[in-house]
């Protein structure tokens, strides 16, 4: 299904910035959906040059429904054209300029809706037009909060056409702002409140209110609750600036631990003060599981921090081994030893400084390749290098193919050359969605005569092969590489990963 941008892009030829006022409204309207109880629909005007009206259908570009009552359209209209002759509603509004409210409820789908269409005016001009559709099979009661809901819809829908809501800087955020359920504050001209829906007044308790608000002027309500005077100040300036008509943003306050999103609106309908509306949402729970996760992931970081610092110790204590060790193979298998073991620390020093557990596997390998050629460049003069990308990677799987891959390039560099001759070893990955291909290849001697990757004794390719089996479910296969040398190759699936 095509998105706004793209149905607008395709037919229409709307100015960006018209285009934006749109985005905006269609980032608001779930606000006004809820609080109308009804499914808004946005309709483009589709205009033919060839007849002599003009304005001949409207194509739906987006649709919003209530999640304050039933639906009018449990379908998707989005990309559904009418015709302006069948809908007259929608003409009168783009050629009027106001709000038209059907007189009697059409049947759609065996359901009795009635329609109100809202022009959507920019920049002093009708640039859409917005639907209203109330669904009629489920008739309610009129209580206060149904009658608070709707009495700010309609001044928010006036608004709307006024061209004064949504304001035209873009309110960041806005889809994680307070919404209608969470808690509706409304009030009157002077800022006392004139409505506290039931969940608005369970926040309030929250932060200490211990009586009912409505009467209460909620700049000062507020100021007394919120112990921070900065957060009693901007909250007061924020509530009072929507009274005066300013639009703003949300904020967070926090009074005797509870931590509240509050959200002021302006209602000024055709320029006259009507008082503002005041959002509030209930997060105090949410902030402590955030704060909880914020310690859990510091205490994993310290983890892998010290489990570095431990590897890189063991790793000391085997080269100083080495050096007092006056037998070659055991100074070469002590040495070898200090690789990996530093080849592990490398990713736990990669987890203690990243928020997530994943491994960006390009620059630890761009870490551990020169450490690897450098430490070979005594006896060969072969240079190791990367080519492609890997990517991020659980640190499941990243120790694992970190030491599977030390192994090869090493195994490469100390069995592929002759003794001072130069070469290359390349380390190249290839990722799509479903698997990263790895290859390790060099342009050395060959695969000896004989050599059988399963019968093979060496501790570097029994490390691989138990790796791949057991950590990372792949297989290793040797092959000759073209042109001369040898190729290690490896495919790893990151189905779930």
């Amino acid at each position: 299904m095509s998105t706004l941008s793209e149905l607008l892009a395709e037919h229409t030829q709307l100015a960006g910035d018209a285009v934006d006022h749109l985005q905006r409204v269609v980032a608001e309207w779930q606000l006004l959906a809820d609080m109308s109880f009804a499914d808004f629909l946005l309709w483009m005007p589709l205009a033919d040059e060839s007849q002599r009206t003009g304005l001949t259908e409207f194509l739906c570009v987006a649709q919003a429904r209530p999640t304050t009552a039933p639906t009018a359209h449990p379908e998707d209209v989005v990309a559904a054209r009418v015709m302006a002759a069948d809908n007259p509603q929608l003409r009168r509004a783009v050629v009027e300029g106001r709000i038209c409210r059907e007189e009697n409820p059409r049947w759609h789908l065996e359901v009795p809706v009635r329609r109100e269409t809202i022009p959507v005016r920019y920049g002093g001009a009708v640039v859409a037009v917005l639907s209203r559709d109330t669904n009629l099979a489920m008739p309610r009661v009129p209580s206060p909060l149904e009658i608070a809901y709707l009495g700010s819809a309609s001044d928010l829908c006036q608004m709307v056409a006024d061209g004064t809501f949504p304001p035209r800087a873009a309110l960041a955020g806005a889809d994680t702002s307070p919404r209608a359920g969470d808690g509706l504050v409304r009030l009157d001209a002077h800022g006392l409140v004139a409505y506290a829906s039931p969940n608005a007044l369970s926040a309030y308790h929250r932060m200490g209110h211990a009586s009912d608000l409505v009467g209460l002027s909620l700049i000062q309500a507020t100021r007394e609750l919120v112990h921070d005077p900065f957060d009693a100040a901007e909250v007061a300036a924020r509530i009072g600036a929507a009274l005066d008509g300013r639009h703003s943003l949300r904020m967070e306050v926090h009074a005797r631990g509870a931590v509240m999103l509050v959200r002021a609106l302006p209602l000024r309908p055709r320029g006259d003060a009507a008082g503002a509306l005041v959002l509030v949402r209930d997060v105090t729970d949410l902030r402590r599981r955030d704060m909880a996760l914020l310690s859990k992931d510091a205490t994993i970081r310290e983890i892998h921090h010290r489990v570095k610092n431990n590897l890189q110790t063991v790793a000391a204590l085997l080269r100083l081994q080495a050096r007092r060790t006056a037998i070659p193979e055991a100074r070469r298998a002590l040495a070898e030893s200090v690789r990996r073991v530093n080849s592990i620390a490398l990713v736990h020093e990669s987890l203690s400084v990243s928020v997530a557990e994943r491994v960006d596997l390009d620059e630890l390998v761009d870490k551990v390749l020169p450490a690897i050629g450098d430490g070979a460049t005594a006896e060969f003069r072969a240079k190791v290098r990367r080519e492609g990308s890997f990517g991020t990677l659980p640190a499941a799987l990243a120790t694992p193919l970190v030491l599977v891959l030390t192994e090869l390039v090493h195994n490469a560099l100390a069995h592929a050359f002759e003794p001072g001759r130069a070469g290359e070893v390349v380390v190249s990955a290839q990722r799509s969605a479903r698997a990263l291909d790895v290859v390790v290849a060099d342009d050395g001697r060959g695969i000896p005569p004989g050599f059988d990757l399963e019968t093979s004794n060496g501790l570097g390719l029994q490390i691989v092969r138990t790796l791949l089996d057991s950590e990372l479910d792949s297989a290793l296969q040797v092959r000759p590489r073209a042109g001369g040398g040898t190729e290690a190759v490896i495919r790893l699936s990151l189905r779930a990963r």
